[in-house]
């Protein structure tokens, strides 16, 4: 399934949804009311606890981006991010976005 011309890809959907972002290393292109309204059909329609976001080989995200995550979270929705870069990291360390966003390191496929 891609959800918003190919730029979020979903790997898995189920009570685990993970979803990925088409190998783009800077998300700077993505559209965040059309990712806003995919991600919300996956949530109702797999009635979704975890909700992952595969950062492999990215290099960048919005701030946009970062206020959706955080924003699932009012959903009650458990948000994860597998490998993201340390620039990332950082952020969400500046940001204190890693306080309510599970960061883990795993091998995708």
């Amino acid at each position: 399934m891609k959800i918003e011309e190919g730029i979020l890809e979903v790997y898995q959907a189920g009570k685990l949804t993970v979803v990925g972002f088409g190998g783009h290393d800077i998300l700077d292109g993505i559209h965040l009311a059309e990712c806003r309204e995919g991600i919300a059909q996956l949530l109702e329609e797999y009635d979704c606890e975890v909700f992952a976001f595969d950062l492999t080989g990215v290099k960048l995200v919005p701030s946009g981006l970062l206020g959706l995550l955080a924003s699932l979270r009012q959903q009650d929705v458990e948000v994860h991010l597998y490998n993201p870069c340390e620039d990332i990291e950082d952020v969400l360390e500046i940001t204190r976005l890693n306080e309510i966003i599970k960061v883990h390191k795993v091998n995708i496929k």
